[in-house]
């Protein structure tokens, strides 16, 4: 038998993006798609583009209607998820695409999120590289609840964390600048996210390290350092509907040459399945990214200013949110891990 899924929050891009990937999913039969004020409208209506699922019928959300599954997805604005968890029984597997349970500490929830800190959940980033050995993949296995990381953390993480899990970087001084596609802001109507603004044009936003993600990168640059990192994040506006190209730099520690680096790099991503890195000279673009499940990284030592300087493509629906909520899935209920997930990038 299938696995049954509900996805709550599903008349919006993370949820249509989770349908998709759900819907091309051997193992699992979506039961139950839930909103709030487009309760009542047909799947097909709201998400055309899963035709699979097009008949389904968008029902209240709400713990009785997302009671009984096997597994269930919450696509809902921060600060919704952890009232409605609460009230999930252990039965179900629950996976969370928003902010509540990702952070550790309590106080940098309320500093950056406001509100009270609903509680921590196991990371759902399988690939992250820890100081103590290992990866984050060993903390998901049996898990009934899991944290899906940011898009922009995601992108921030896979760049730098080889080379802290390695020991070659200094844990002050790490700038990172990201590029994000709209999609990252919601589907809400917002004055600047219109084509007659965005498209043209690139604006940086959330400047002076205010952006709710930067604790949230910190905490995972962490665990693969061993010891507390501080980042500069800023976050950029690019006109194009999806994706994420981070490029990220840090000092590196005294001795430490570029075929250091590589091998650091090379070594943190063999085996992998979706963080490729890639041959050296070569560096990424989101267009080879688009639709997948897949990141590509590159990175290289700058020797006249001494830092490292490490890039990473990603799209943010898919391996930034969905994509990785799916993954994460696999490995919680004993799954093979790329099951559904291995379809490659639209080009051109």
């Amino acid at each position: 038998m299938k696995i049954s899924a509900a996805v709550a929050g599903a008349s919006g891009y993370a949820g249509g993006e989770l349908l998709r990937l759900l819907a091309m999913h051997p193992g699992v039969a979506v039961k139950t798609v839930t909103g709030s004020s487009s309760v009542g409208r047909s799947l097909g209506e709201l998400q055309p583009h899963v035709h699979a699922l097009r008949d389904l019928r968008i029902e209240e959300t709400s713990p009785d209607t997302l009671a009984g599954h096997d597994v269930v997805f919450l696509a809902l604005p921060h600060g919704s998820s952890g009232a409605i968890a609460a009230e999930l029984g252990e039965e179900s597997l629950v996976v969370d695409a928003g902010a509540d349970f990702r952070l550790e500490s309590a106080g940098a929830w309320e500093e950056f999120y406001g509100g009270s800190h609903a509680g921590t959940w196991p990371y759902g980033l399988p690939e992250l590289p820890l100081a103590e050995g290992g990866r984050q993949r060993s903390r998901l296995k049996g898990a009934r609840r899991i944290a899906v990381p940011g898009c922009y953390p995601t992108s921030s993480l896979l760049a730098l964390a080889p080379g802290f899990r390695a020991g070659l970087l200094e844990p002050a001084d790490v700038v990172i600048v990201s590029a994000s596609g709209t999609s990252g802001a919601g589907k809400a109507m917002k004055p600047h996210l219109m084509a007659s603004e965005a498209m043209g044009s690139m604006s940086p936003y959330g400047v002076g390290g205010v952006h709710r993600h930067t604790p949230e990168i910190e905490q995972g640059l962490s665990w693969a350092a061993g010891e507390g990192v501080s980042v500069s994040f800023t976050p950029t506006l690019a006109p194009m509907p999806r994706g994420i190209l981070t490029t990220a730099t840090a000092r590196v520690r005294p001795g430490t040459d570029a075929a250091a680096v590589r091998e650091a790099w090379a070594s943190a991503w063999e085996g992998e399945e979706f963080v490729r890195l890639l041959p050296e000279g070569q560096w990424p673009a989101t267009q080879s990214v688009l639709g997948s499940n897949y990141v590509h990284t590159q990175a290289a030592l700058d020797p006249r200013t001494g830092r490292v300087i490490a890039s990473v493509a990603l799209d943010n629906l898919a391996k930034g949110t969905a994509g990785a909520a799916v993954q994460s899935m696999n490995i919680a209920l004993g799954l093979e891990e790329t099951l559904g997930l291995t379809g490659g990038g639209l080009a051109p």
